[in-house]
């Protein structure tokens, strides 16, 4: 059928159904900050994980001061898919936090929209390498924090100030563990990376 015609069956005109617009978005941040913990919450299919269970060798390597109660660790890649309007489908990547894992990162980044970095106030400092990789690549991205139970709760502008962000970068709260959160940080990474790809078509004033 050609685009913008429609048939027609039993007297009644028939909607060509929807050909939903499909965009790759990136979950990033430290160990243990909930990467596969968000992806599971909002995915509407059973999430692909590629966790395995951490050895005690493996705990000399892997930081676990403040999450000292989490035994396994993404290898790989987590993997989610949300349909967010019928005409708007997300697939979610959630890339693995240990620095022995980032030769991966470039594969995931190929063809992303943008990205979701998400922070642990309790270890800010582990999703510096996160927001310096998207920076680097011109990748768009926002920073979720996670608000995790018992963590000191710190407000947005003290978050950018703290990860020396710039002023465009949105921070956003959010619970890793709830769905409509969940929505609310992926519809704010799209918004944004499509404000981003707007501002770039902006031709120059001279």
């Amino acid at each position: 059928m050609a685009f913008g015609r429609s048939s027609r069956t039993n007297g009644m005109y028939a909607v060509p159904p929807v050909e939903p617009l499909t965009l790759k978005i990136l979950v990033a941040g430290g160990f243990g900050v909930g990467k596969t913990t968000l992806v599971s919450a909002v995915s509407e299919i059973r999430p692909l994980r590629t966790e395995e269970v951490l050895s005690e060798p493996g705990r000399d390597i892997d930081d676990t001061a403040g999450v000292e109660a989490k035994n396994t660790t993404t290898v790989a890649m987590d993997f989610g898919r949300i349909t967010l309007r019928e005409d708007l489908v997300l697939y979610l990547f959630g890339t693995p936090g240990q620095d022995r894992f980032w030769f991966l990162w470039d594969e995931l980044a190929q063809g992303a929209l943008g990205s979701v970095v998400l922070a642990d106030t309790r270890r800010l400092e582990d999703c510096f390498a996160a927001v310096d990789y998207f920076e680097r690549r011109d990748i768009p991205f926002l920073v979720a924090v996670n608000c995790f139970d018992g963590a000191d709760h710190y407000s947005a502008d003290s978050i950018r100030e703290a990860l020396d962000l710039d002023p465009d970068v949105p921070v956003l709260l959010c619970d890793a563990r709830d769905r409509e959160s969940v929505k609310e940080i992926l519809v704010g990474v799209v918004q944004h990376a499509r404000s981003v790809a707007r501002d770039r078509r902006r031709p120059a004033h001279t």
